[in-house]
């Protein structure tokens, strides 16, 4: 890898990390605000399946306006709107108002993860792709975990909050600023829709569906499953954070893996793992240290749904249309992240307490079947 790959991988890199700190004070901030004005559980949780709905809204258009005025020009604007976006909420008198802000604020959001990841992508070596990967989810959860720890220390009140959120999305363009030289061009893609994408990379588009119904489920309910299990409530949200760990553990051998090792290959090897720690989750749910390492482990290999399935994005996308298929990727997931937690947390009701692990278990062996049935069609083509 040449020293200028590298650099421009730390550059996008050291931006979606600073982003993604920001962004992990900025959500749980947001819902503490609404709870104090008085906002309902649902209002704020419809409040936040905006970004959902932001993302899947904006993100296909983001290559083609990068095409017209460039990666690193638009990069550094969606910052400035996104810090803007979010310094403005607690100026704001009235929720009503949050909901078109928060559109605004997570469109930037989605913008610079496309863009990131597709410059990520497309300065990786092939043969280095899945290690490289495997880096930028590794920096990227480590950031997600500095977020709520930063609100710890400036607190929930006033304006501080919201300031250093600010100022840490516009800290993430100084790397963009000084390696704006190394970014890259966006050619004229074959204008493909969301769909044609689907079918030039189906395996690689629906680990990044499976990754946002599986983590953001994981993530909501899990520590519900644990309170049906008789866990604290400390106990329970405590769940989440091996998942997190496993996370950042697994990324980088993964990745790695992934460049010795047929990509499709270790993904069905995730989907197929995941499926498996989904089954055994009732049988250790009653030893809280099997439970735990279970959870590491498991968590770990379904994060790298995402990591693998960029790399092989990577591979199965012609240069020209890269930038288009990061998008749908990034749309996908987001569609992912809308669906799990009411598949999931459905799953739950249904059969307390183990309808829990039995959607989950459902999700992964979906997953498998549709990688198994595309790499087939593949192979006939």
């Amino acid at each position: 890898m040449s020293s200028e790959d590298v650099a421009a991988i730390s550059a996008a890199v050291t931006c979606v990390t600073v982003v993604g700190i920001g962004l992990s004070l900025s959500i749980p901030l947001l819902s503490i605000e609404m709870e104090r004005r008085g906002a309902s559980s649902t209002l704020i949780g419809l409040n936040t399946a905006v970004a959902g709905i932001a993302s899947i809204c904006t993100v296909p258009f983001v290559p083609r306006l990068a095409a017209r005025v460039g990666v690193a020009p638009l990069l550094g604007l969606a910052l400035l709107v996104g810090a803007i976006s979010l310094a403005l909420f607690p100026l704001l008198p009235g929720i009503a108002l949050w909901f078109p802000l928060r559109f605004v604020f997570s469109a930037t959001l989605g913008a610079l993860f496309v863009l990131s990841e597709y410059w990520i992508n497309a300065a990786a070596p092939p043969e280095r792709r899945g290690l490289v990967m495997g880096i930028y989810a590794t920096v990227l959860a480590a950031g997600f975990a500095v977020g709520p720890l930063l609100l710890a220390l400036v607190g929930t009140e006033g304006l501080a909050p919201y300031a250093t959120g600010a100022a840490l999305m516009l800290a993430g363009g100084l790397p963009i600023a000084l390696a704006r030289g190394l970014s890259p061009t966006i050619e004229t893609g074959s204008g493909r829709g969301i769909l044609g994408y689907v079918r030039l990379a189906p395996g690689a588009l629906a680990a990044a569906l499976a990754y946002g119904a599986v983590e953001t489920g994981i993530f909501a309910i899990l520590p519900l499953y644990g309170l049906r299990l008789g866990y604290d409530a400390q106990g329970a949200a405590g769940l989440v954070s091996l998942i997190a760990l496993g996370n950042v553990l697994f990324q980088i051998p993964f990745g790695w893996l992934a460049d010795r090792l047929d990509r499709s290959a270790v993904l069905l090897g995730a989907g197929l793992a995941g499926a498996a720690g989904s089954a055994l989750i009732p049988l250790a749910a009653g030893h809280p240290a099997a439970f735990g390492l279970l959870l590491l482990v498991w968590g770990g290999i379904a994060g790298t749904l995402y990591t693998v399935g960029l790399a092989m994005l990577g591979d199965r996308t012609p240069p020209n249309d890269l930038a288009g298929a990061n998008a749908a990727f990034v749309v996908l997931y987001n569609v992912g992240l809308m669906l799990g937690p009411p598949v999931i947390g459905g799953g739950l009701d249904l059969v307390p307490p183990n309808g829990f692990a039995l959607a989950l278990l459902a999700l992964f062996l979906a997953f498998a079947g549709w990688l198994v049935a595309a790499e087939r069609r593949r192979v006939r083509s």
